[in-house]
Order: C-alpha cells, then sequence, then structure tokens
C-alpha cells in the first residue's frame, strides 16, 4: 500500500513541475509559476486524501494525502528560492552590467 502512495507523490511532484513550467512559458513569470506550484499542492493533497479515504476506507488515511502535500509544499518552497536566487542574480548583473 505504500509503494503505491510513493509512486503518487512522485507522479503528483512531476505533473506540478510540468503546470507551472508551462505556466512559466505562458506568462515568463517566475514567482508566478511557483505560485501555480503552490496552488497545485493544495490540489493534489486534496486529491491524494480522498484517493487514500477511498483505498484504504479509513478516517485517518487523510494523513497520507496530508503527506503529499507536504513533499509538494517543499517542492514549492524550493522553487520558490530558485525564484528569489534568480531574481537576485539578475539583478546584480544589470547592475554591474
Amino acid at each position: 500500500m505504500s509503494n503505491l502512495f510513493l509512486i503518487l507523490i512522485g507522479v503528483f511532484i512531476v505533473v506540478a513541475n510540468v503546470i507551472g513550467f508551462i505556466s512559466y512559458n505562458k506568462k515568463k513569470n517566475l514567482f508566478f509559476a511557483a505560485f501555480t506550484i503552490l496552488l497545485s499542492a493544495v490540489l493534489f493533497g486534496a486529491i491524494g486524501g480522498a484517493l487514500a479515504v477511498f483505498v484504504i476506507r479509513d478516517a485517518f488515511a487523510v494523513f497520507y494525502g496530508l503527506q503529499i502535500a507536504q513533499y509538494l509544499l517543499f517542492n514549492s518552497i524550493i522553487v520558490f528560492i530558485i525564484a528569489i536566487l534568480v531574481t537576485i542574480i539578475k539583478r546584480y548583473n544589470n547592475r554591474t552590467a
């Protein structure tokens, strides 16, 4: 059973990052892409929680969905940090050039 949720975590992380990449290509804004990944973390966490409740049939199975959301939130935080670093580097290069 835990292998199913590990695969689900991997699939949701990949899908969230692909959605973030598509939103970056449309808007050309790295912060908007990171915010899109954050919103998809909430959505996929809810989907994972509902799926866990239906598969395991226990009220405490919602915590599997929360665990999926936790990993997606960590992913979102990493993307926000990368966006901040890229912005700092761009401003530094524009100022010195």
